[in-house]
């Protein structure tokens, strides 16, 4: 094995003298912290100036529809759609129950007033009737022996006061001759009394049946109007229980087309059951709902405008319902003058009421935006489309095209008219493209 040793060379030149030591700047710690804070204090100035806040809201401007104020001349009318209904409609019931025997018309057929429709039968209503009409036939019956009861002894009465007045003329006349012989001397005393007695009594005799006479005639003609009020009630109650008979048969009660008649052979009916109804022919009126906003301004004589295959008809308000229901109230609109032919019931038509004369005014197109505000506020865009802001505004009366504006908005500003939903509480939109 060798061994090197390594030798140290004295004399070797050191790099030490060539390195140079460089002092580095720092900040101090409180600087450092200071532009941290002022940092963090422009960050949230910025976050604060540019972010939205709770009272504004950024949605894009495509999403809104945006429509300017300009001057013009407000049409106050308002669209209707109506419906096609018959002028008259008259019900038919079954007014007694009974079981459909035969069918004399069908539905939809033109019949006339009294025309049979249709045939019922109900045995028990016959049975009761007839045994109602033989009541009523005896009572009448038992009255007319009594009327000629009372008429027989009206007449007894009469040949009672005849014999009566007979019996009195002769002893009148007896009294008379024997007088003035009594007077001398020529008849007795007692001759004389007697006749005298005889002409007394016939005379009282004659005065009392003359008075009984009186009582009972009154007492007979009092008997006699209170039957005769019976036997005519009587008649009126036979004559219902024969028409409730005669109703069996079903009949048209006026003049009409038929409708709604779905009753069958066989088919059981109840009293009172609605079997059908009669539309007056040729004789229409409409049924349209309104709006409640209106409920102050619709009146009845109002003008309204139909079109229809190319001709327009008129009519008028003539019925006003002021039940208000999901938001509508009904109005009947009757045609003036002809009316287009060949209208089907429950057809719909598209009308046009006028509320009042154009007048100049400032327009604002109507939009869905007047459901949400009531009409009380809107949106006004800023120049430059960047931003809308909330503004108060009075608006007035309103038709299918334009609201009437009275106050707060200005000829050639720009309003969202699209519905607010989502951003009614803001007072602010910031619109990007």
């Amino acid at each position: 094995m060798t061994i090197l040793r390594m030798q140290r060379n004295e004399g070797a030149v050191s790099g030490a003298g060539m390195d140079k030591l460089v002092e580095t700047r720092r900040l101090p710690a409180r600087a450092k912290i200071a532009l941290g804070v002022a940092v963090a204090l422009l960050a949230a100035l910025a976050f604060w100036w540019f972010a939205p806040t709770g009272a504004s809201q950024t949605i894009g401007a495509d999403r809104v529809t945006i429509s300017p104020v300009t001057r013009g001349t407000f049409d106050d009318f308002i669209p209707l759609r109506a419906r096609v209904t018959p002028l008259l409609t008259v019900y038919i019931d079954a007014v007694e129950g009974g079981r459909v025997e035969k069918m004399l018309v069908e539905d939809g057929a033109t019949v006339a007033a009294g025309q049979p429709i249709a045939l019922l039968s109900n045995a028990e209503l016959q049975l009761s009737t007839l045994a109602r009409q033989t009541e009523v036939e005896q009572q009448i019956n038992n009255m007319r022996s009594q009327e000629l009861a009372l008429v027989q002894t009206k007449l007894a009465n009469e040949r009672a006061v005849l014999a009566a007045e007979t019996t009195y003329d002769k002893a009148r006349r007896q009294y008379e001759r024997e007088k003035p012989l009594a007077d001398k001397g020529f008849v007795s005393g007692k001759q004389f009394a007697d006749t005298q007695a005889d002409y007394t009594l016939s005379q009282r005799n004659l005065a009392a049946l003359r008075a009984s006479q009186s009582t009972d005639a009154k007492l007979q003609g009092s008997q006699l109007s209170q039957q005769a009020a019976a036997a005519k009630s009587m008649q009126s109650g036979l004559a219902i229980a024969r028409a409730n008979l005669d109703a069996l048969q079903l009949r048209a009660p006026v003049a009409g087309q038929l409708s709604g008649f779905s009753v069958q052979v066989g088919q059981s009916l109840s009293r009172g059951e609605r079997v059908g109804q009669i539309d007056s022919p040729g004789r229409n009126k409409l049924i349209a709902g309104v709006d409640e906003f209106y409920l102050g301004r619709v009146q009845v004589g109002q003008q309204a405008a139909l079109d229809w295959n190319g001709k327009r008809y008129g009519a008028k308000v003539t019925k006003i319902y002021p039940q208000v229901q999901n938001g509508q109230f009904q109005v009947d609109l009757q045609f003036q003058g002809t009316e287009p032919p060949q209208l089907q019931r429950g057809q719909t038509m598209q009308a046009r009421l006028t509320l009042g004369d154009p007048a100049p005014a400032l327009l604002l197109p109507n939009g869905a935006f007047y459901n949400d505000t009531g009409g009380s506020w809107v949106f006004v865009v800023a120049p430059g489309d960047g931003s809308a802001q909330r503004r108060n505004v009075r608006l007035g009366r309103r038709n299918s095209d334009f609201v009437e504006v009275l106050e707060g908005l200005d000829p050639g500003e720009r309003v969202i008219t699209s519905p607010y939903t989502g951003f009614t509480d803001k007072t602010r939109l910031d619109l990007t493209k």
